[in-house]
């Protein structure tokens, strides 16, 4: 799917489920990780991940597209265009669009486990990223010494 398609794809999808034009920019952004797209503020464009159609055809992507129109139509008509209010969850379970898209694998960035700290009391593990001053921090199950395994 190149560029203008995916701008008719949703400016189609916008006058159905909205009965609202899209006068904005669509277009794929290679750079999206950890979501499927991504409404702008500042510029009213909304971005979507290409790896989504990619992987999970179709469906997927008009999903997401809804869910991004969502955040477009809402904004513009000065309602609450967030997750969390209440005008936003409504107009999402009545256009039907994903609330959460799927994860496309190997897309988000794993970091391993590189220091487990072992309380000497209680024996309570401590899986961290980073290290811990073991002077400063203490077990959190019963404020005994932390040490590093």
């Amino acid at each position: 799917m190149t560029q203008s398609e995916l701008q008719i794809l949703i400016e189609e999808i916008s006058i159905k489920y909205f009965n609202r034009p899209f006068t904005h920019a669509a277009r794929f952004n290679n750079r999206l990780r950890t979501t499927g797209g991504r409404y702008l503020l500042s510029s009213n464009d909304i971005e979507i991940n290409p790896k989504h159609l990619e992987v999970h055809g179709m469906e997927e992507l008009i999903g997401i597209i809804k869910h991004e129109l969502c955040h477009y139509h809402l904004h513009l008509m000065n309602r609450g265009y967030q997750h969390r209010d209440s005008d936003f969850k409504q107009l999402l379970s009545k256009v039907g669009g994903t609330r959460f898209c799927q994860i496309v694998p190997g897309q988000r960035r794993t970091e391993s486990v590189k220091y487990i700290y072992k309380c000497r009391n209680c024996l309570q593990r401590y899986p961290r990223k980073r290290k811990v001053d073991t002077r400063r921090y203490v077990c959190g199950k019963c404020s005994g010494k932390l040490i590093l395994k």
